[in-house]
């Protein structure tokens, strides 16, 4: 059973279910990743919909079970923050696209704990030191926590090395690679407009190819403190391949020339060599002009120490259904984790600080 929240769920109607402590939780924002934990709430034996917020006029009034393609569930969608805060939840799921600090206070302050797939919260010391007072701030004010999730950071950055790692003695590299296929992925704005495939190499920018190390630094940074190995430094970098041949994928077409594949590194260095990295690569086509070792979607982790590992973590689904089921991916992790930031000491709460999320399935 999972401990008591702060204020405790056990004085609110309907929150007992089985004889079990049910978390009320608000799904902030439904995009695709927010509309699979909705649904996940929705459908979790101990988590009850509290509330949902949207920032879309046309998706406001609706039923939040509508929202997600399940049945009514008499939980009504609205885009006032002053709704949500009146309905006292244990728990809000931030999930927007853009991180707004002043509602994360907001929530933190009222005593709602905030656990998000954003990225700004995963290592407090990587955060800037004015907004990092602000958050803390505010939890303690609140007695409330906030947590950073989700797949990749999280998952495959933080939460499996440390499981392959409890089985060493001396740690000499880990590396972490991450694979994606996006020949089926049917989305023209997110591969040509965001991620700039089907563009002439000299066009990338290269501020996209060195992103890595705000988006994955701070992870990385995270699991070197805790095992006692802190980094020296973190650096960043990225290549693109291009088709040496015009191909066609679900979002359009490639031509010669252009494109075709992206390779993020990001390397965290200690004593002059790299410690940890994170290698992500993505393509749209294995026809490359760059001899790339490309493997199914998925990840790929090297732990090279005393007690070496090499472990292959595979996504066994259809190219066709894969945008369909990789939200669940980041989403599920998130929902996870809700009763044990509630239960968790007020503040910024790290993949370090938790124990380790289980899953209640029944």
């Amino acid at each position: 059973m999972p401990e008591t929240p702060r204020g405790g769920p056990d004085d609110r109607p309907g929150d007992e279910r089985d004889g079990r402590s049910r978390y009320r939780v608000v799904q902030w924002a439904t995009g695709n990743i927010g509309t699979r934990a909705l649904r996940a709430v929705i459908e979790h034996p101990t988590l009850a919909l509290a509330g949902a917020y949207v920032h879309s006029p046309a998706k406001a009034g609706r039923d939040a079970g509508e929202l997600c393609g399940l049945d009514p569930t008499g939980v009504t969608a609205t885009r006032d923050a002053g709704e949500i805060l009146a309905l006292r939840p244990d728990c809000v799921l931030y999930m927007p696209r853009a991180c707004d600090f002043d509602t994360v206070c907001r929530l933190l302050e009222a005593g709602v704990n905030v656990v998000t797939t954003r990225g700004e919260f995963h290592r407090p010391d990587s955060m800037d030191p004015d907004v990092r007072k602000r958050i803390e701030a505010a939890c303690e004010r609140g007695g409330a926590s906030v947590h950073s999730t989700g797949s990749s950071p999280g998952f495959i950055t933080e939460a499996v090395p440390l499981v392959l790692t409890s089985i060493q003695r001396r740690l000499d590299r880990l590396t972490i690679g991450e694979y994606a296929d996006l020949s089926r992925r049917d989305s023209p704005g997110l591969l040509f407009d965001v991620m700039g495939f089907g563009r002439p190499p000299a066009d990338m920018d290269e501020r996209r190819l060195s992103h890595g190390r705000v988006s994955f630094g701070p992870s990385l940074e995270l699991l070197a403190d805790t095992l006692g190995l802190p980094l020296d430094s973190v650096e960043a970098s990225g290549e693109v391949a291009t088709a040496p041949r015009a191909v066609r994928i679900a979002a359009g077409e490639i031509e010669a020339g252009t494109v075709a594949a992206q390779r993020i590194t990001v390397t965290g260095l200690r004593g002059g060599h790299d410690l940890l990295r994170f290698v992500a690569t993505w393509y749209c086509t294995t026809e490359l002009d760059a001899d790339w070792d490309l493997r199914e979607t998925g990840w790929r982790v090297a732990v090279e120490g005393d007690t070496p590992l090499d472990v292959d973590l595979r996504f066994p689904v259809p190219l066709d259904r894969m945008a369909a089921t990789t939200p669940g991916y980041t989403a599920h992790r998130a929902v996870n984790a809700v009763p044990f930031v509630c239960a968790a000491a007020p503040g910024i709460r790290t993949t370090a600080d938790l124990p380790q999320i289980v899953a209640a399935l029944g």
